[in-house]
């Protein structure tokens, strides 16, 4: 599984915003949820469209955005 499977981006939905493919879940509400506490299994049940796949892909996706990240050091 490629987080490319699940996630993408359009200009024409939710202004661009990576977002879970067939869905207007932008990849920041579901890491915002995550860091709230929220478990997988508390996001599929408020979002029916979401599957444990879709939210590996999320994370996956930050991961990969991070790593390609610059320094926040370097940046001073």
């Amino acid at each position: 599984m490629t987080y490319r499977d699940f996630i993408t981006s359009d200009h024409k939905v939710m202004l661009g915003k990576p977002v879970i493919k067939g869905t207007r879940l932008t990849v920041e509400l579901i890491l915002r949820k995550l860091g709230e506490g929220a478990t997988q299994a508390d996001l599929m049940h408020m979002y029916p469209d979401l599957n444990s796949e879709s939210i590996q892909a999320v994370l996956q996706y930050a991961a990969e955005v991070i790593a390609n990240e610059e320094n926040l050091e370097a940046a001073r």
